[in-house]
């Protein structure tokens, strides 16, 4: 008998292939309140689905040496279930190998002919017994192809990295992007202080402790409830939220009483921790181009207890937006990226975005940024942030920002980023954060304020 954890990560690998929906808005419909999971269904979920994802490459490469048939041959919902199969086996000591291989057998049977569930029976027992003898590419002779397989990445982003970084930092970031991330989020300020929060998970949760950049921030690990049922949670004392965004939301540094925009507000992680800074007074408008995202929005900030915040409907494609506001004294750009730099969480990105991406973002990032640049004060500031570390769109979208906006400049000594976190900033201004350097997301912002 097939457990509805195997069935269901099946339905979201094959789901995910289909290439019309990201995993984040998968999970949010399968694991919606009215679906029940047992807490050890969820975890086996979680940890097949995102383990497959992580390991696809070297999944492949074991799968393409036991089988006889080439991989291009082979059924795309028969590929998953010898993933689901094969990552069990391989990285999950807990559940026996014949239950790996059995659950998938049973699960094959119902999407194929029985002579291919008897290829599939075959090839797990035969790999189950064998995989550590399987040999994988020289990492000597070719560091991008071993890489793309051993560490499990799309040999072109190894091409990338290698060429920046070098071999070893390449390693390292790899490795980092493959662990597991912790569970950071945001103390609320308006609510409570961050050591009363700490004493409020540590009933909830095994270890919390505090972010070492962030001042708001707090780490924690192996929950004893999903978050949504924390009483903590319910009482809005936090938002989920990875470390490197929270300092993002420092680098604008706004300030009570003024008139702020945060321009691709998506489900609202900064614009609550704007608000809290803030002191909720002021004016801030949440902007964003999905109408269902702003309503989920204004459901977070009642939670929070959060009233400031002016939801608005507006595609940044286009110019303007609220005529009846004429100028920010701060605006947030958090532009929709490739979110390479969230590889750890997203990993489904590694397999879905492509290197001709980055331009078409890029060109887009541009566009939202000249279509912001009036709407700033005098004065004014313009933060502009994405979940990329690749160049096309950091460095190089606001170099041509700035040679074709000549009343901006880059602020170098940005006022509100804390003591410890300026070390990230570059020479040029640039807020960078790695994965393998820092324990949080990769992101690149830079504040930019406007002349007189």
């Amino acid at each position: 008998m097939v457990n509805n954890a195997r069935k269901t990560s099946l339905y979201i690998l094959n789901t995910l292939d289909q290439g019309n929906q990201t995993l984040d808005n998968i999970l949010d419909e399968v694991l919606s309140p009215h679906i029940f999971f047992s807490k050890k269904d969820r975890a086996l979920l979680q940890a097949i689905v995102y383990g497959v994802l992580r390991w696809r490459a070297k999944l492949d490469w074991i799968i393409d040496y036991f089988s006889k048939t080439r991989l291009s041959q082979i059924d795309p919902k028969v590929m998953n279930i010898l993933r689901i199969a094969l990552f069990q086996i391989i990285y999950l000591n807990r559940i026996p190998v014949s239950a790996a291989v059995n659950t998938s057998v049973e699960m094959a049977k119902s999407v194929t002919e029985p002579y291919v569930v008897g290829f599939i029976n075959g090839l797990l027992r035969n790999a189950s017994k064998r995989y550590q003898q399987v040999l994988f590419p020289d990492v000597n002779k070719d560091p991008a192809s071993a890489l793309a397989v051993n560490k499990s990445f799309p040999k072109w982003m190894l091409e990338r990295w290698l060429d920046r970084f070098g071999l070893e930092e390449t390693v390292l970031l790899c490795d980092a992007i493959n662990t597991i991330p912790p569970l950071t989020v945001r103390c609320n300020t308006l609510k409570t202080r961050r050591e009363t929060l700490l004493n409020r998970l540590k009933k909830d949760v095994e270890k919390v402790e505090c972010t070492e950049y962030a001042p708001d921030g707090a780490f924690f690990s192996h929950p004893k409830k999903s978050i949504p049922k924390m009483k903590a949670f319910e009482e809005g004392l936090f938002q989920v939220q990875d470390e490197a965004a929270q300092l993002v939301t420092f680098l604008l540094n706004p300030k009570p009483g003024e008139t702020i925009l945060d321009a691709c507000a998506g489900l609202g992680g900064k614009t609550g921790h704007i608000s809290q800074m803030m002191k909720n007074r002021g004016k801030l408008i949440a902007m964003d181009n999905n109408t269902k995202k702003l309503h989920r929005l204004q459901s977070e900030m009642a939670r929070l207890g959060i009233s400031m915040v002016t939801p608005l409907t507006h595609d940044l494609n286009n110019p303007g937006g609220d005529k009846s506001i004429k100028k920010f004294d701060r605006i947030l750009l958090d532009a929709p990226c490739s979110g390479l730099g969230v590889l750890r969480r997203n990993p489904d990105a590694k397999w879905s975005t492509l290197e001709q991406d980055l331009i078409r973002h890029a060109k887009r990032q541009a566009t939202f940024l000249d279509n912001l640049a009036d709407q700033v004060k005098p004065e004014g500031l313009l933060v502009y942030c994405v979940c990329s570390r690749e160049p096309e769109e950091n460095e190089s979208v606001i170099k041509g920002f700035l040679n074709k906006h000549k009343d901006f400049a880059i602020e170098k000594n940005p006022d509100g980023l804390p003591y410890k976190a300026r070390s990230f900033l570059t020479g040029n201004g640039y807020l960078k954060t790695f994965p393998h350097l820092h324990n949080m997301d990769g992101f690149f912002a830079v504040c930019m304020k406007r002349a007189k």
